[in-house]
């Protein structure tokens, strides 16, 4: 009987468009629109991006009642 070894490496994205934060959210995207108060950032022309980082701390505010409600309040908390 033979055996075969297989080697997979999976790199976890950081940064979502905006479909893939809202889904990670958990949110349709005209919910997530209005209630994520996460900034976007641009990385190249034209393409918004949301961290992965920053999300968890909105979702982590909302669980704990503390919603952070600005950009700046997020990066404060870094």
């Amino acid at each position: 009987m033979s055996t075969t070894n297989l080697n997979i490496s999976v790199i976890e994205k950081r940064m979502f468009k905006e479909t893939e934060a809202a889904s990670y959210a958990g949110l349709p995207v005209k919910h997530f629109k209005i209630a994520c108060p996460v900034q976007p950032i641009q990385l190249r022309q034209g393409v918004l991006l949301w961290d992965k980082r920053d999300l968890d701390l909105w979702i982590d505010d909302v669980k704990t009642g503390t919603q952070a409600t600005t950009h700046d309040a997020i990066l404060a908390r870094l």
